[in-house]
């Protein structure tokens, strides 16, 4: 049963009373228009969204993996700051709104948020959906273009999701900077592909620059120990799909995984993880197998490893059976010797 006071039931339940007005045929046919300008490689100093219908379809097609992938970000984050709350939020090129819904489900109580896109139907439809939670009433929804000539408003906290891929280099390189200054933390999320794991780091570069210390995924702020165009860092958050999901996509099942690419990085103290799980573990009869990044007790760079867990480990294995990709993980002192 949705529970209207959670922020998650309640942006679905917004979503289905959106689309229930909408035909899904043209629904559908707007999803599909709109992925592919969305994977287009040429970016685009115009909106995408144009206008209620695409803006509709887009919303209850993506909002609910956006708001997954933000939140589980954020979720880290806060783990790495326990205590810290953020007294102001700015969410830039927010579109609709899903990263605001996700900050709300993070953190308890309202704070004053500005959500800035080029969209205005995107604006009008995020207001709209809010207006379903109470503490995201008082949002201000504020036109801007999202590039060289954005300025941000001195905040707590600012996101940037699926934003990146939209800008040219110049461009992705002002947003993070304006960012870094304005705030005192900032996460931004990025489709978990190669192309967008690169972006992020091109970002973490930036924030580190500007004296920010990475909070999550990374234990470290060192260089990433990923040998570019071998892999690339990504998780997973798992997502409840509506009919408008199953109908583009053609799948059967309840539910699907957002991949995405992230970083959280801050001006606060901070105490990252000691590592990350960052694949899904591998549970085989009577051992756990866990692809590790982690900082090394006789080395100030990260490293990845992977550790075997085993029944003799007791608790420790009992743990690991448990571990999800993107988990925290004790320290190496604390883990059985890489087998």
């Amino acid at each position: 049963m949705n529970d209207p006071a959670n922020p998650a039931d309640a942006l679905r339940a917004a979503l289905a009373d959106l689309v229930e007005g909408l035909p899904p045929r043209q629904a559908a046919r707007a999803v599909e228009r709109l992925i592919a300008n969305y994977r287009g490689a040429t970016p685009t100093d115009a909106p995408i969204l144009r206008d209620r219908a695409d803006v509709v379809a887009y919303a209850a097609y993506r909002m609910p993996a956006t708001f997954a992938a933000v939140r589980s970000a954020l979720a880290a984050f806060a783990d790495a700051v326990p205590g810290w709350v953020p007294g102001s939020h700015v969410d830039v090129g927010g579109g609709t709104g899903a990263a605001t819904w996700a900050a709300g489900a993070t953190w308890d109580g309202a704070r004053p948020v500005t959500v800035l896109d080029w969209a205005e139907p995107a604006l009008a439809l995020g207001r709209e959906i809010a207006a379903a939670h109470p503490a995201l009433r008082d949002v201000r929804w504020q036109r801007s273009r999202i590039g060289a000539a954005l300025t941000i408003e001195s905040t707590d906290l600012v996101t940037v999701s699926y934003v990146l891929n939209e800008l040219t280099g110049p461009d992705r390189a002002a947003l993070v900077d304006a960012a870094a200054t304005a705030a005192r933390a900032v996460v931004i999320v990025e489709a978990g592909t190669p192309d967008g794991y690169a972006r992020v780091i091109e970002a973490r570069d930036r924030l580190i620059a500007a004296g920010f210390q990475v909070a999550a995924p990374c234990p470290h702020s060192a260089a990433c120990p990923i040998v570019p165009g071998k892999d690339w860092c990504h998780f997973a958050a798992r997502v409840s799909r509506s009919s408008l999901h199953r109908q583009v996509k053609g799948g059967s099942l309840a539910y699907e995984d957002e991949k995405f690419s992230y970083v959280a990085a801050t001006r606060l103290p901070v105490a990252p993880a000691p590592s990350r799980v960052v694949r899904r573990p591998q549970i085989r009869k009577g051992q756990v197998l866990l692809d590790l990044c982690e900082t090394s007790p006789s080395s100030p760079h990260e490293q990845l490893r992977r550790r075997t867990v085993t029944k003799r480990h007791g608790d420790l294995y009992k743990a690991a059976r448990d571990a999800e990709w993107g988990d925290s993980w004790p320290s190496s002192e604390a883990n059985p010797p890489t087998q």
